[in-house]
């Protein structure tokens, strides 16, 4: 592959995916063409294709780079959090960040998930890139509230499933009633006695 290729591949690949991201949510997955996002991002079908093998291919790697930048953000603003002043409370309200560009990211995964539903193969794709995310959200979620000095009674990958549920239930609410139930609203009332109730304190050495 010659080196001029090689340099430029990211970029396209990431113009590719905010162009299927924007497009995505415009139009929805099922109805968005290929020809539209290669058009709003500025390349060929043959620079797709070299890329992604389908929409579906694409949608996924969209879901991967959402969670990765999800968890790093949560990680990030955790860490910057000095350890004495690190509470349940506290890290409740890094959960509860949300971002306005998340209603595009909500439109266009809500409708895969639909898809995925009416397609055992997409589902069990899915499945698979929502393991990885639990997993790495399970993590975290451990990590922070051992520096918080609580420790899980529950098993963590349900608990990152738990979190994920009232995350997408309440942006469903949200983004149909913003008026009466803004974004974050129902997880900052309740989120904090749930993992208080769901921890112990952690016994110190």
């Amino acid at each position: 592959m010659p080196k001029g290729e090689t340099k430029r591949r990211p970029r396209t690949r990431a113009a590719l995916l905010q162009a299927a991201l924007e497009t995505f949510a415009e139009y929805g997955f099922r109805a968005a063409a290929i020809e539209q996002i290669c058009e709003r991002a500025g390349y060929t079908r043959g620079a797709f294709y070299s890329n992604f093998s389908s929409k579906e291919e694409l949608f996924l790697a969209l879901f991967d780079a959402h969670s990765e930048r999800v968890v790093r953000r949560m990680t990030e603003l955790v860490d910057s959090i000095d350890t004495e002043d690190l509470t349940v409370q506290a890290l409740v309200d890094v959960l509860c960040e949300i971002e306005p560009a998340e209603r595009d990211w909500y439109l266009v995964t809500t409708e895969f998930t639909l898809h995925a539903i009416r397609d055992r193969q997409a589902a069990w794709v899915l499945a698979q890139h929502d393991a990885r995310l639990r997993a790495q959200l399970a993590r975290a979620l451990t990590d922070h509230l051992a520096r918080a000095g609580r420790t899980l009674t529950v098993d963590a990958d349900e608990l990152a499933r738990l979190l994920i549920a009232i995350r997408e239930g309440g942006l469903a609410q949200s983004y149909v009633e913003p008026d009466q139930l803004p974004p974050g609203r129902l997880e900052r009332r309740f989120l904090e006695p749930l993992l208080t109730a769901l921890t112990t304190e952690s016994r110190t050495p």
